[in-house]
């Protein structure tokens, strides 16, 4: 396609064109059906194995075995903030919470409306510029859990670890760098994602938690709500996101074909390497904004010697193909995201327009 760009945007996010092509052929006619896959009922047999394919996906690229529950659930990321204390913090519990960013900021805002968070690590003391270490937790002995950001869309911050919790049960909002590379996703108790910047269209957030987890629900909760509705429905309690379930499982099978996690974090490595290798060689020009062991594979925040000098650099990038490079607006500067579908090609040519437009300038 002549004029289809390299699409940096950070959410909703590019998607391969060959899922895409898919999509394409499939939206009129869904497989022989007569009509759309956005007009079936979420109760026909189509649906149904879209589902069922959906959460076997995600247990087999996950490597979750049949303690792990799969649902697909609606209001983004931003609904379980609240959603999760609603369910795991009744009677008076505690949760707590990491601080590195905007959405962990959030989480706990909404964590303090319905109950109590306890802040296991400030990072506004470092300008969230820092992924705490483990040493720097504060985990109180009696938390109902302990929930992390993995990745800081704004910040350009990301955990290269999975914490120790010494049994308390951990949960990770995963939004901005879910399915990026290996993980032992088995010591989450929970997990969640918006789909819209890895795992498709905006639309629907996967939900994956541990029964473990799950029996210690909240049942004095509208029923919408309550974990124990959803699970037991499988996502099915009330009319799903059905096309945005269908592109997830499209993304799954796109994934599988890339070999997996394995195959995609050697892509994703190679990424980030070309961006952040410009940024080390020109740190006087290209100045990363987070200290360099909490540096983002997904998104990529730097600054400029000014701001004139910024917007000339996203003006001429996007004239050049390279489109959604502004940093977000609470922080300003140039933001690179580099999710799993953009292609390897236009990092290696993002990071040759950054070499030509430092020589230039």
């Amino acid at each position: 396609m002549a004029n289809r760009v390299f699409n940096f945007n950070p959410g909703p996010s590019t998607m391969p064109l060959e899922v895409l092509k898919i999509i394409r052929d499939e939206l009129l006619d869904y497989r022989g059906t007569g009509m759309s896959i956005i007009e079936s009922s979420h109760r026909s047999p189509e649906f149904d194995e879209i589902n069922e394919a959906a959460i076997s996906l995600v247990r087999e690229i996950f490597d979750l075995n049949d303690k792990y529950h799969v649902v697909f659930l609606t209001g983004g990321a931003s609904q379980q903030f609240f959603q999760i204390p609603m369910n795991f913090l009744a009677g008076g519990k505690t949760g707590a919470y990491a601080d590195t960013g905007t959405w962990s900021t959030k989480a706990i805002k909404e964590a303090n409306i319905v109950a109590k968070a306890h802040v296991a690590f400030d990072g506004k003391a470092f300008d969230y510029k820092h992924i705490p270490t483990q040493d720097e937790l504060d985990i109180p002995t009696e938390a109902a859990y302990l929930h992390i950001t993995t990745n800081n869309t704004i910040k350009g911050t990301q955990y290269h670890y999975v914490p120790e919790t010494k049994g308390i049960p951990l949960i990770g909002d995963m939004s901005s760098d879910i399915a990026s590379r290996r993980l032992d996703y088995s010591k989450f108790a929970m997990f969640y994602a918006g789909a819209q910047k890895n795992l498709g269209a905006a639309g629907t957030t996967l939900v994956v938690m541990r029964d473990d987890l799950l029996q210690k629900s909240n049942d004095a909760l509208p029923s919408l709500l309550n974990y124990k509705t959803q699970v037991g429905k499988k996502s099915l309690y009330n009319t799903p996101p059905s096309f945005s379930v269908y592109v997830v499982k499209l993304m799954l099978e796109w994934i599988k074909r890339q070999g997996g996690l394995q195959g995609i974090e050697k892509i994703n490595e190679k990424k980030k390497d070309f961006i952040y290798g410009v940024i080390d060689k020109n740190p006087d020009f290209f100045k990363g904004t987070v200290e360099k062991a909490s540096r983002s594979w997904m998104n990529i925040t730097l600054r400029l010697p000014s701001e004139e000098l910024e917007k000339k650099f996203i003006a001429e990038a996007k004239a050049a193909g390279f489109v959604g490079l502004k940093g977000h607006r609470s922080v300003g500067g140039v933001r690179v995201s580099v999710y799993n579908a953009l292609p390897l090609e236009g990092a290696e040519k993002l990071a040759q327009f950054m070499e030509d437009f430092k020589k230039k300038n």
